[in-house]
C-alpha cells in the first residue's frame, strides 16, 4: 500500500478549504439569525447568541457533576444516586469520616435506636404476606421492597428484560406498568402485577371496555391486577407515550397505531364514583380469580373516606385487596410540569393519611397498603413501614440500578444509558446480564438493610416497625415522634357519622 505524502502547499490548500467551509457555515448561520423572529438574543447577536441556548441546555447535565452539593440536587441528589450505584454493584453502603446528611434539616427522619438491639441469632425473618387471601389464587408476597410500574414503551426492551430477570433472582415482584404484558416481562419467570391503565392496553376489546377472555389469558401469567386511578407524576392526566417511542412492536402489544402518540384518557370511562370502582374490582376478581387493587395519588382524605363508606355499605368482601398510595413526587414517565409540581400530596402526608382512614373504618387488616413515591433507599423504606405501609415499590430506584444517570431525557427517546430509548445504538450500552445482576443486588440489599434498621430499633424484623420507631425533625435541635405527628386513630363502628362530601 503506497504511503501518501502531503507537501506543505497541499496542507495549506486543505486548511484553506476547511476554513472556507467554516466561514460559509458561519455566514449561513449569521443570515438565519438576522432574519429569524423567534429568539431576540440570536437576532441581536447573530451566531454568538446561539451559545446562550447551548450553554443553558448543557447546564442540566453538568450541574450534577460540577456545581450541585452532594445533598442539594433534585429530584435525586448525588449522595442518594451514589448509594444506589454502590449498592447495585455489591460494594455496600459503607462511608467514612461522618455523614453529610444534616440532622437539623426539617423533614429528616431519625430512627429510635434501642439500648438493647437484638442479636443476629435472636432475629427472625419477616414472614411472607398474603394479598387477597380470600381470592381463588391468593398472592403470597415474599419481599417488602419491589419494583413499581414502568411499562414496555416507557422503558426499552433490554431494560424490561433486565428488570424481569433481576426481580426473579431477588424474589421481588415486578409491576408491568400500563403498557400491557410484553414477552420481556415474562423472560425472568418472576412474580408480576399487571397494571390496568385508563386505556386498558392488553385487556381491551377495541371499544374501550375490558375483554374477559384477555383478562383470563393474562391472569395465567401474573399474580395480581392493579387498576390505575391516578399516579403521582400526573394526577388527572392519562399516560402519555410520545410518537417517537411507539414502535411497531409496542403498538402491537398495546393494540394502537404505530408511530403515533399514545395518550390515555384521564380516567376510566366506567368509573365515576367509588361504587363503580368496586364494581370493576369485583368483576376482574371474579373473572380472573386473582387479587385486585388500585393505585392512586391523593389530594386529601375525602376520596379514601368515600371509598371506605362505599365498602362499608357493600360489605368488607367488596374492598380492594391492596391500595398503592402514590406520592406527588412520582415521575418516571412524561408529564406536564404543572401537574408534577403542584398536584397531589407528597407521600409523607398521603401514606399515613390513607393508613389512618383504613384503620378508622376497620379495613386495615383487610387491605394491604403499598407505598410509592421517591422511596429508593432502605431508610425511605423503613420510614414507610413505620408510617403504615405493608410494602414499598420503587421505579426510579431500579432505573438507577440499571445505570440511569438522571439526564432528564426519559421522554425524548435519547436516553444515553439505553433505559428509556428505542434507539438500537443507544440500547447497546445496556448489557442485560450485567444490569439484571445489579437489579437483583440492589433489591436484596435494600430488603436486608431495612432489617438491619429494625434490629437497631430492637425489633426482630422490618414488619414490626411502628410509628413510635421514627422521629421527624421539625427544626434544628427538635424532632417529634411520628406517632405524635400522626396518632393512631380510633376505629369507627357502623352507624357513626357518614361522609357527606361529594366528588364531581
Amino acid at each position: 500500500m503506497e504511503q501518501v505524502t502531503l507537501s506543505v502547499s497541499d496542507i495549506i490548500t486543505i486548511m484553506g478549504w476547511m476554513a472556507g467551509v467554516v466561514m460559509l457555515l458561519l455566514a449561513v448561520m449569521f443570515v438565519q439569525d438576522m432574519f429569524q423572529s423567534e429568539h431576540a438574543v440570536r437576532r441581536n447577536f447573530p451566531v454568538v447568541g446561539r451559545l446562550r441556548y447551548f450553554l443553558e441546555r448543557q447546564g442540566e447535565y453538568f450541574r450534577q457533576y460540577f456545581f450541585a452539593h452532594d445533598r442539594q440536587e433534585m429530584p435525586f441528589n448525588r449522595a442518594t444516586r451514589s448509594w444506589i450505584y454502590r449498592t447495585a454493584k455489591g460494594l455496600g453502603g459503607l462511608i467514612g469520616f461522618g455523614s453529610s446528611n444534616d440532622l437539623r434539616e426539617p423533614g429528616t427522619f431519625i430512627f429510635v435506636n434501642s439500648p438493647y438491639p437484638l442479636l443476629e441469632d435472636e432475629c427472625e425473618p419477616a414472614p411472607p404476606q398474603v394479598i387477597g387471601p380470600d381470592c381463588r389464587y391468593p398472592f403470597v408476597a415474599e419481599s417488602i421492597f419491589n419494583i413499581s410500574g414502568m411499562s414496555f414503551g416507557a422503558l426499552s426492551a433490554p431494560a424490561v428484560r433486565a428488570l424481569s430477570i433481576g426481580s426473579a433472582r431477588a424474589g421481588v415482584w415486578l409491576n408491568t406498568g400500563e403498557g400491557g404484558l410484553s414477552p420481556y416481562h415474562l423472560e425472568g419467570g418472576g412474580d408480576l402485577i399487571f397494571q390496568i391503565g385508563t386505556s386498558k392496553f392488553g385487556v381491551c376489546d377495541g371499544h374501550g371496555r375490558l375483554d374477559d377472555e384477555k383478562l383470563r389469558a393474562v391472569a395465567e401469567k401474573v399474580k395480581a391486577f392493579e387498576i390505575k386511578i391516578s399516579q403521582g407524576a400526573k394526577p388527572g392526566r392519562g399516560g402519555v407515550l410520545p410518537a417517537a417511542k411507539v414502535s411497531e412492536e409496542i403498538a402491537r402489544i398495546r393494540g394502537i397505531p404505530a408511530f403515533q402518540t399514545a395518550s390515555s384518557p384521564n380516567r376510566h370511562r366506567e368509573i365515576k364514583k367509588p361504587e363503580d370502582l368496586l364494581d370493576m374490582i369485583a368483576h376482574i376478581r371474579e373473572v380472573t380469580g386473582r387479587p385486585v387493587g388500585l393505585k392512586a395519588a391523593m389530594g386529601s382524605d375525602t376520596y379514601p373516606r368515600l371509598l371506605c363508606e362505599a365498602i362499608r355499605r357493600r360489605g368488607i368482601d367488596s374492598a380492594p385487596d391492596f391500595i398503592t398510595v402514590d406520592g406527588g413526587e412520582g415521575g418516571s414517565g412524561a408529564a406536564p410540569q404543572v401537574l408534577m409540581d403542584h398536584v397531589s400530596l407528597p407521600i409523607a402526608e398521603a401514606l399515613p393519611m390513607v393508613a389512618d382512614v383504613l384503620h378508622r373504618y376497620g379495613l386495615r387488616e383487610r387491605v394491604k397498603v403499598i407505598a410509592s413515591g421517591r422511596l429508593v433507599t432502605s431508610a425511605n423504606v423503613a420510614w414507610a413501614l413505620c408510617a403504615g405501609a405493608d410494602f414499598v415499590v420503587s421505579a426510579r430506584g431500579f432505573m438507577f440500578a440499571l445505570g440511569c444517570i438522571q439526564s432528564l431525557q426519559c421522554h425524548r427517546d435519547t436516553c444515553p444509558t439505553g433505559i428509556t430509548t428505542h434507539n438500537p445504538r443507544l440500547q447497546k450500552g445496556l448489557v442485560v446480564k450485567s444490569k439484571a445482576d445489579r437489579v437483583a443486588t440492589y433489591a436484596a440489599w435494600v430488603n436486608h438493610e431495612v432489617d438491619i434498621l429494625a434490629h437497631a430499633c430492637g425489633l426482630s424484623n422490618a414488619k414490626e416497625f411502628r410509628r413510635e420507631h421514627v422521629r421527624i425533625v421539625q427544626q434544628a435541635g427538635k424532632s417529634l415522634g411520628l406517632d405524635v405527628l400522626h396518632p393512631y386513630p380510633e376505629v369507627d363502628t357502623p352507624g357513626d357519622e357518614v361522609v357527606q362530601e361529594k366528588i364531581s
